[in-house]
């Protein structure tokens, strides 16, 4: 059992020594935009070299277009990730925070960094063409932190998802020349050793030219015309020789026999629609100005690479690091980072748990540890969660944020990231967890802590996680119940709350004894029942007309509507995102009567085929 007792929260004085009294205000989130973020790049790479886990939160600008939409206790895992879907594909991140960050006892040191996003076209090829939504209430939450959407417009980092990323390489080619391998080539033919052969005479040839210090100087034009015969040229200051190949397999040739040169660096500069280029020879003078050269090439494939990727950088420096990630509402914000930074959202959410696992192997969410904790008090947000803890709980922590100058102007910019990383600290501080322990191989996670990781699930607990299918009707209560026994009920018209509606269901049948009523939204309604089948049964009655009271009778007569879950989960699965909720399930009835009139037609077809061929044999 938990006691109830006091929660306290420190900054460490290396943060600002000046000011003791330092508060979360204060916070010291560095913020990084296009003019900065190559230094602030390199920064984040050593900060997660050196950390122990990572904590992301996203400000996008919205969520949903129409209150149901929300992800609601009535959602099962599968409807929840297609409402998350939608969000993420319809609206656009224009924060990311960042904090690398390791738990030291009650000490904690983070490393947080803010990043300010904003889709363009930076390569000037028309791709991607970005439109997205805004909610007028998320860009008003971000106005009151202080967010610049002025700086964010013109200074924003854009970005490039990986399958964007690969489009756009295919389109245009890599814009510049990088040094790699390529396979040795298997299976020599005679045509092979020909054509290897006649390149190792020329590339020898070459070079014995260019190094030769007793030749004449000639005449421009007649230097010219030798060039454009022989293929060569100069790579900065470097004499660079352009051996044109038909194929794949003579890239790979020419590849092997360069091998037998010590003092040329051969670079490969695909083109676009994946034709072949010519292999280029850059000659160096010595060892020391071969390094000198694989260095520059290095570097500028890395600056290729931020103007191409962007922010997309900063994901690949997570992944990379294999260090498990910290969010709040996991759901909503990897739906958005797998659509914007790695590909398209898979249809279902199996599929998304397997492709967004391949890039970030463990990602544990805040919220499903307090689940543990509170599992009945609905703490949905970052400051209510601090608040409940606060309130019961004794958990010191000392935050600490190393190398940070101090914050001249006040803002909250990139707390949450902060914010997520002090919360899970606690919770592991509260429920006896062990972060990290010496036994843990690198890349694992204590069991404590395994046990939480990559469930995209809302209603996830970790001791007995309820079936994709069981779902709550309230945030605050959780008992849960199969969805086949929840009821959409639309078309009342003069009913305005779940009281009023509950009250005309009890007593006109039996089955309304043990039940419950919510509004979905204004439009629409749902009604749970405990026992199972009960909502078949309601079903029926509401077909058959078998509904007792009269007042019930003549809402059927204008217009009131029942379906079960399976019609709300088509809604979700086919896009109906209509402002009203009753408004989809009205299409959703009318696509599920199309499709079955379908296949009654299908059907009798195949009949009537059988018997005419019967008819035709025993002709």
């Amino acid at each position: 059992m938990l006691q109830r007792r006091l929660i306290c929260s420190r900054i460490s004085n290396t943060v600002v020594q000046s000011n003791p009294g330092h508060s979360q205000s204060k916070w010291n989130v560095k913020q990084v935009t296009k003019s900065n973020f190559s230094a602030a790049l390199e920064e984040i790479s050593n900060c997660i070299s050196d950390s122990d886990f990572i904590a992301v939160s996203l400000k996008n600008t919205g969520a949903y277009s129409a209150p149901w939409q929300r992800i609601m206790p009535i959602d099962t895992a599968h409807t929840a990730y297609l409402k998350a879907k939608y969000a993420a594909e319809r609206f656009q991140v224009l924060q990311f925070a960042v904090c690398p960050f390791s738990i030291k006892g009650s000490k904690l040191i983070v490393h947080p960094y803010n990043f300010h996003l904003f889709p363009r076209d930076e390569l000037k090829i028309g791709m991607p063409s970005y439109s997205f939504s805004c909610q007028s209430s998320y860009l008003t939450s971000m106005a009151q932190e202080g967010f610049d959407f002025n700086a964010c417009i013109y200074d924003g980092i854009s970005y490039l998802s990986k399958s964007q990323e690969s489009a756009a390489v295919d389109r245009i080619g890599n814009a510049s020349p990088i040094s790699c391998t390529v396979q040795t080539p298997s299976g020599y033919t005679v045509a092979d050793s020909v054509f290897a052969e006649r390149i190792k005479s020329r590339v020898k040839n070459w070079i014995t030219a260019c190094k030769d210090t007793n030749k004449k100087p000639e005449d421009a034009l007649i230097s010219s015309l030798r060039k454009i015969v022989s293929g060569d040229d100069v790579y900065g200051s470097r004499p660079c020789l352009s051996i044109d190949v038909c194929s794949e397999r003579q890239v790979r040739l020419v590849m092997e026999t360069l091998k037998n040169f010590v003092d040329v660096i051969p670079l490969l500069n695909p083109a676009k629609g994946g034709t072949i280029r010519p292999v280029r020879v850059v000659l160096t003078s010595s060892e020391e100005d071969r390094i000198l050269l694989q260095k520059e090439l290095q570097n500028e494939e890395k600056e290729h690479n931020k103007r191409l990727r962007g922010f997309r950088e900063v994901i690949d420096l997570i992944s990379a690091s294999q260090k498990p990630v910290v969010a709040h509402n996991s759901l909503n914000d990897f739906t958005f980072v797998h659509s914007k930074f790695l590909a398209a959202l898979p249809s279902t959410l199996e599929e998304f748990r397997s492709s967004l696992s391949l890039v970030f192997p463990n990602v544990l969410d805040v919220n499903h540890l307090m689940k543990e904790i509170s599992p009945q008090t609905k703490v949905n947000n970052l400051p209510a969660c601090i608040s409940y803890l606060k309130q019961r709980f004794f958990a010191p922590i000392d935050i600490e944020i190393p190398n940070q100058a101090e914050v001249n102007e006040v803002k909250t910019l990139g707390h949450d990231a902060v914010k997520i990383s002090q919360l899970f600290a606690k919770l592991c501080s509260i429920l006896k967890i062990a972060p990290r322990t010496p036994e843990a191989a690198e890349g694992h996670l204590p069991d404590a802590i395994e046990c939480y990781t990559n469930s995209y699930c809302p209603c996830f607990t970790s001791s007995h996680g309820p079936a994709d299918e069981d779902v709550s009707v309230r945030t605050d209560n959780t008992r849960k119940i199969s969805s086949k026994n929840l009821v959409f009920l639309w078309g009342f018209r003069d009913v305005t709350s779940a009281g009023k509606l509950k009250s005309l269901l009890c007593g006109s049948h039996e089955v309304f004894h043990e039940f419950d009523v919510r509004m979905v939204d204004k439009s629409c309604a749902v009604v749970a029942f405990r026992n199972p089948g009960f909502a078949e049964v309601m079903l029926q009655l509401m077909d058959s007309g078998g509904i007792c009271t009269n007042i019930l009778k003549e809402m059927l007569a204008d217009g009131l509507t029942a379906a079960g879950y399976e019609t709300y989960q088509k809604v979700c699965e086919l896009g109906l995102w209509e402002a009203d909720l009753a408004s989809s399930m009205g299409k959703a009835l009318e696509e599920i009567e199309s499709f079955s009139e379908a296949q009654s037609k299908e059907l009798s077809g195949m009949c009537w085929n059988d018997d005419e061929m019967i008819n035709l044999d025993d002709l």
